[in-house]
């Protein structure tokens, strides 16, 4: 039991405070927010069974109210109307912080509606946690989980198959496999993080070609968060078409003017002007 944390004592302004949680080991809570936590007149929790693990071991015993993303909308306006008396209310999720693929979207925009002032703590974040170690670009597109629908599923994929940065997903284990098709499909010849139990003893960073992930054994266990790379590009081989960017001409043809086209495809890949206006001529003239 962690007992002699030196917090401050002053009072604290009134408002909803979003209080990152730690993202497996429970020592990376900072001590600002078991300060806040512990002087919260309520505690928004995604999960009570799981959130007083971490309330237990730092002695923190303000009340707790279940809030999830099925519920979420039925409680904004009790928790409005106890922000308005003057309490000060905290909201945590599972892990990480509140509202990045977790609820919390709901009851922020009520507040900014109403007036009602949001104090963010900064903290864990398996986002970044990943991004950090992966050796990819420092420049991330953060995507969150996987939509169910395989069509929606491809059609971001398509569009972030164009991003030049480093991507960030969040995925169950038991749906890896099922995406790997797609990711070997959309992101050919980049590189891959898959990182699982961070901060924990277990923890696990499995490193490879998405052109190779079906080779690997992937019998993982936890929510896993996967980071691509940028795109790899040998300067020196002028590429050309594949069939993901003659997908993409065929999708914008009719929307928007050859010059457009020509500036998005050749933006992030080394196609020469002349091989895309060929194909956007070959197109329109079949229309």
């Amino acid at each position: 039991m962690i007992r002699n944390y030196q917090l401050k004592t002053e009072k604290i302004k009134k408002g909803l405070y979003l209080v990152s949680t730690p993202i497996g080991n429970l020592g990376d809570i900072t001590l600002r927010s078991i300060d806040v936590l512990k002087k919260s007149d309520y505690i928004l929790c995604e999960d009570t069974r799981v959130s007083k693990i971490l309330l237990k071991k730092y002695e923190i015993n303000s009340k707790l109210i279940s809030n999830h993303k099925f519920n979420e909308k039925k409680n904004v306006s009790k928790i409005l109307n106890l922000l308005k008396s003057g309490l000060i209310i905290s909201m945590i999720s599972d892990a990480g912080t509140p509202s990045i693929s977790d609820p919390g979207i709901t009851l922020i925009n009520e507040c900014i509606s109403n007036d009602i002032e949001i104090i963010p703590l900064p903290g864990p974040s398996s986002v970044v946690t990943a991004v950090s170690i992966s050796g990819f670009s420092e420049k991330f597109f953060f995507y969150g989980f996987f939509p169910e629908k395989k069509k929606i599923l491809e059609e971001d994929l398509q569009n972030l198959s164009l991003l030049n940065s480093s991507i960030v997903f969040f995925i169950s284990p038991n749906k890896i496999q099922k995406i790997i098709p797609s990711l070997k499909f959309f992101f050919k010849n980049r590189k891959i993080v898959i990182c699982r139990e961070m901060t924990k003893y277990y923890e696990e960073f499995i490193r490879s070609e998405i052109n190779d992930l079906d080779k690997l054994d992937l019998k993982l266990k936890g929510e896993l968060t996967i980071v691509i790379s940028e795109k790899v590009l040998d300067n020196k081989i002028s590429q050309s078409l594949n069939e993901s960017d003659k997908r993409i001409i065929s999708q914008m043809i009719n929307k928007v003017s050859i010059k457009e086209i020509i500036n998005l495809i050749n933006h992030n890949n080394k196609i020469s002007k002349k091989e895309i206006y060929d194909y956007c001529l070959k197109l329109k003239n079949e229309v």
